[in-house]
C-alpha cells in the first residue's frame, strides 16, 4: 500500500490515480517512491507517471538481458578485477549497504539518495541525532568508479576511513570501508 501525496489516504501500490481523490500519481524514476512535484523529496530523482516508470524499468531489464546474452561468461569473469566495480544487481547497480549493528542502522543504497536528519529516505534513522546535519551526505553511483559518497557541506563532517571528505567531492567507497557521518561509524558492504 502507498499513501496518496494529495489526500493522504492509503491506496494500492500499482495505482495510476488515487481512488479516493482522483489525483494522478507521480513516481520517482530513481527510487520508485510516489510523490508530487518535479523532483523526489527522498532522493532527488525526476518524477514521472506510472506508465513511464514501467517503460523505463522494462527498458533497463531488456538492456541487461541483452548485455548478459551478448557477453560470454568467461569474458565477463576475466574483466572483473580488484579495480572494477562488482557485477550489477537486478536494478543494474551493485547493492550497497552501510550498517552499524550496535546502533541498529542499516542503509541500503539508493542512487542519488540524501542522507540526513531532515531529508532523504534515511531520515528516520538520524532524526534524533543532533550531530548529523539536515542534509549531511549523498550516495551516488558512477559507472567508472562505482558507489561514491559526497559530503553536502555538513556541520560535523563526513569521513572515509578516518579521512575528512571535502564538501561536494564524490569519493569512491568499497566493501570494508568505514564511513563516518558526524559521530556515527558505518561499515560499507558492496555486493
Amino acid at each position: 500500500m502507498i499513501i496518496c501525496p494529495s489526500c493522504k489516504e492509503e491506496i494500492e501500490d500499482d495505482s495510476r490515480f488515487c481512488d479516493q481523490c482522483g489525483q494522478e500519481l507521480s513516481y520517482c524514476s530513481n527510487c520508485g517512491r510516489v510523490g508530487m512535484g518535479r523532483r523526489c523529496t527522498y532522493c532527488g530523482g525526476l518524477m514521472t507517471s506510472y506508465d513511464e516508470l514501467q517503460e523505463q524499468r522494462k527498458g533497463v531489464q531488456q538492456q541487461q538481458s541483452a548485455e548478459v546474452v551478448s557477453q560470454p561468461a568467461a569474458v565477463y569473469a576475466s574483466q572483473q578485477t580488484a579495480d572494477t566495480p562488482p557485477a550489477p544487481a537486478a536494478n543494474g547497480l551493485p547493492s550497497l549497504t552501510l550498517y552499524n549493528p550496535s546502533l541498529n542502522i542499516r542503509i541500503v543504497g539508493i542512487n542519488g539518495a540524501i542522507i540526513g536528519r531532515r531529508q532523504g529516505p534515511y531520515q528516520s534513522m538520524f532524526e534524533g541525532n543532533m550531530f548529523v546535519s539536515g542534509v549531511h551526505a549523498q550516495l551516488i553511483y558512477k559507472p567508472d568508479s562505482g558507489w561514491c559518497i559526497i559530503d553536502k557541506n555538513s556541520s560535523n563532517g563526513t569521513k572515509l576511513n578516518q579521512r575528512d571528505l571535502q564538501p561536494d567531492v564524490p569519493m569512491s567507497i568499497k566493501g570494508g570501508d568505514i564511513v563516518t557521518l558526524a559521530n556515527i561509524n558505518l561499515q560499507v558492504s558492496v555486493n
